[in-house]
Order: C-alpha cells, then sequence, then structure tokens
C-alpha cells in the first residue's frame, strides 16, 4: 500500500533524480556486500555453531539450569525436541 492509495491519488512520492538513484545503487551494493560477507562468515562457524548447541544441551541435561533464584531443573532427554537435520539459522 502506497501514500496515494489512502487519499485515492497515485502514488505521492517524487521520483528519484539522477543523482538520488546512483547513491541508492551505491548503498545497495555496499549493503548487499556486507550481508554476504556475515553470511560466509556465519556458515565458516556453523560446526563451530553445532557443537555449541551441543554443550549447551549437555549442560542442561545434566547440571540443568536455574529457573529461580536458587531453584535448578535438570531437563529430562525426553523433553528436548530431537534436531530434524536442519542447518541452525543465524538470525540477526
Amino acid at each position: 500500500m502506497t501514500l496515494g492509495s489512502l487519499t485515492g491519488k497515485p502514488n505521492l512520492r517524487p521520483e528519484m533524480t539522477a543523482e538520488e538513484k546512483t547513491w541508492f545503487n551505491e548503498e545497495l551494493k555496499e549493503q548487499l556486500d556486507r550481508y554476504e560477507t556475515i553470511v560466509k562468515a556465519m556458515d565458516d562457524m556453523s560446526a563451530e555453531r553445532e557443537q555449541w548447541v551441543a554443550d549447551f544441551l549437555h549442560r542442561v541435561q545434566t547440571r540443568g539450569f536455574h529457573w529461580h533464584a536458587e531453584n535448578r531443573r535438570v531437563i529430562p532427554k525426553e523433553e528436548i525436541r530431537p534436531r530434524d537435520g536442519r542447518p541452525l539459522q543465524v538470525i540477526f
């Protein structure tokens, strides 16, 4: 939905100038490059992240976690959903 559709008029956004389009395209390229760099870094450390998850699951199944003050609860293996084989997804 655009701003113009609320008033019954066509789109009220002004057209970008050539200079603005150039700036926009440069910014878009830089952001995509940064995104690709981050995705590559995340993919490169996926084995390490898998190990972090395995260590965490081991800790909560053996030592447990504090759910309130000094109250600790150990999570039985039956309560942990098994992994479905998909890679871990990092959301940032």
